[in-house]
């Protein structure tokens, strides 16, 4: 297993590698023939008014998906027991949903899609967009389903995931409402067949999730 500890505004020492190591490897140990590669990053912020101000993130490449976790606190050895936690968590239920998959291969979600439009996507949030570009990421994006697409949203703890939608070839959003729930983002289709179009989707692109794959996931 490769394990890449980067710092940022702190010195790498020796006793923290140590302890990375240790703490890390023991969060992954049971899940080592799933894992290819982990990445600490472990950050300190400049600025008095970030508490708490010392970070630990890690990342974890398994056959294809990535997990990840972060944890903050005002020690950085404390964020490191709190994030090997959370993410020897997450590799459990990411192992846990490997085995259900193998198990109920044959299984479909079965359910009906209600068409339903959403006038607001923002909610009670304030929109805010950077002066600039800052940072670009680039990764592959196989095809997936929207339940997978919801697993790896789970999984790397984030708002909302994009993926490359196996059904119809399209690039969708995936997110988390903030009254509870899924919602996917579609690009409008152009090309429609009946009154909301193929697909089940409606005029606005958004595709509710299926209660069955939403419900099972939460």
């Amino acid at each position: 297993m490769k394990l890449v500890i980067h710092g940022k505004n702190i010195e790498i020492t020796e006793a923290i590698r140590d302890y990375v190591h240790q703490k890390i490897e023991k969060a992954v140990n049971h899940y080592q023939n799933i894992t290819n590669e982990v990445d600490v990053h472990l950050s300190v912020a400049r600025n008095p008014r970030i508490n708490p101000r010392q970070a630990a993130e890690v990342t974890i490449y398994a056959n294809g998906s990535v997990i990840r976790a972060e944890e903050s606190s005002e020690n950085l050895y404390a964020s490191i027991d709190l994030v090997a936690d959370k993410i020897a968590r997450r590799l459990r239920k990411y192992k846990e949903r490997r085995q259900e998959k193998k198990t109920h291969a044959q299984e479909t979600i079965e359910g009906t899609v209600q068409p339903t439009v959403v006038t607001d996507l923002i909610g009670d949030r304030t929109p805010e967009l950077p002066e600039e570009v800052v940072r670009c990421k680039y990764f592959a994006m196989p095809p997936m389903t929207m339940a997978e697409a919801l697993e790896h949203l789970q999984l790397v703890g984030h708002d909302f995931y994009m993926f490359l939608n196996a059904e119809t070839g399209e690039i969708n959003v995936i997110y988390e409402r903030n009254h509870g729930g899924y919602g996917v983002i579609q690009p409008r289709n152009t090309h429609t067949n009946g009154k909301n179009g193929k697909n089940g989707k409606t005029a606005n692109g958004y595709v509710p999730m299926p209660e069955k794959s939403v419900h099972n996931k939460v």
